[in-house]
């Protein structure tokens, strides 16, 4: 079993956002030092669930921090990038760390509410998606790169910046076993214990039949990684890490909404707009059947309708003391069919100490005997 860490970098109140990003790249080097193979960051925008809509930044910066650890986007909202903007970070940042880059890739949840947010089509969103997915590809296995696209139209375009990795670092996908397999990409759910060894087969078994479609711009690494990501607190025992596990699960739930202006009109202005090209948009008319309800707050999105305490029952939220978190990834080594274990040790409000602490018992009591 490999270990990995999945991160948003949520807002906290106590610290500055020039601590925290120093405080972060703390987290990635005691990650290295334990031994995590990789470290996974989101792309989200304009709410404090994420405070590094550029990864590639951020990944520039633990580059120069870790030697070992591997890190990416989990993933790169592709709709919102410029495909050959992306390819010269991807080839940047993949040089900086000597070929340590995972390269996660989607369209992005919501249907493209963010492309609309900025003012883009969300009916473009998959389009967009397929078509630099295509571009970035091509870009980073060829010295000329010509295209033909609805958005996109270049001919003999000499790629400058080459990726270390060869052909390309190893894609990533999150959420459809389907959609990563057909892509030749490593794969990160949710779920169960039980949930995970049901995707885990879908993906095996997706990956052999694509095996046998592939075209020759698809990469497939000869033993991928596929597994479950959950939130982790630890602490000295299970009641002081349930209190405080749940306690920081409320502040997470708080950090998916969107902020708007107070006293601002949903019929006017950016919201109007906003809720204008959404309301249009195909994707919105098949969620709602047609029903249109103009939100006061439009840019707020509800996603997360879980308790802390179901989060617990479903094994989102695995909180509990060193012993009690050995024996949580104990059967999910057993009977998960995965071959990767994901956790994220710094959500909602917890503190930097409180996860250093955490990760520690993690990387000291829980993954000896179980790392590969």
């Amino acid at each position: 079993m490999k270990f990995g860490i999945f991160d948003h970098i949520e807002r906290r109140d106590d610290v500055g956002i020039a601590q925290q990003f120093e405080e972060r790249l703390q987290i990635m080097e005691l990650a290295d030092q334990a031994g995590i193979y990789s470290y996974h960051v989101a792309q989200h925008h304009h709410s404090p669930l994420c405070l590094a809509p550029n990864q590639a930044v951020l990944l520039a910066a633990a580059a120069q921090r870790t030697k070992r650890l591997r890190f990416g986007p989990l993933v790169f909202v592709l709709p919102l990038h410029h495909p050959i903007r992306l390819i010269e970070e991807i080839c940047m940042v993949d040089q900086l760390s000597n070929g340590r880059l995972d390269l996660g890739v989607g369209p992005g949840t919501g249907g493209g509410t963010e492309l609309a947010m900025w003012g883009e089509n969300p009916d473009d969103n998959y389009e967009r998606f397929e078509e630099t997915l295509d571009i970035m590809r091509r870009g980073l296995q060829t010295d000329f790169l010509t295209y033909r696209g609805k958005f996109m139209d270049v001919a003999d375009l000499w790629m400058e910046l080459r990726p270390f990795q060869k052909p390309h670092p190893p894609l990533w996908w999150a959420g459809n076993a389907e959609s990563a397999a057909q892509r030749g990409a490593n794969f990160i759910a949710n779920g169960s214990v039980e949930q995970i060894a049901t995707v885990s087969k879908i993906y095996r078994d997706a990956w052999e039949r694509a095996k046998a479609s592939d075209t020759p711009e698809i990469y497939r690494p000869e033993q991928p990684l596929y597994g479950g990501t959950r939130r982790i607190y630890i602490a000295p025992t299970d009641e002081e890490a349930r209190e405080r596990g749940i306690a920081a699960y409320h502040s997470y739930l708080s950090h998916f909404a969107k902020p708007s202006p107070e006293g601002g009109d949903a019929r006017t202005g950016a919201a109007g707009a906003f809720n204008e090209r959404v309301r249009n948009s195909e994707w919105f008319q098949k969620q709602s059947g047609g029903e249109v309800q103009v939100a006061a707050r439009p840019n707020t999105v509800a996603t997360m309708r879980i308790t802390p305490e179901q989060a617990i029952d479903a094994e989102a939220l695995v909180v509990g003391s060193p012993q009690t978190v050995r024996k949580y990834v104990e059967r999910y080594c057993a009977d998960s069919g995965a071959n990767y274990f994901v956790g994220s040790f710094q959500w909602g409000n917890l503190t930097h100490e409180e996860t250093r602490r955490s990760l520690g018992y993690f990387a000291s009591e829980v993954m000896p005997g179980l790392a590969s």
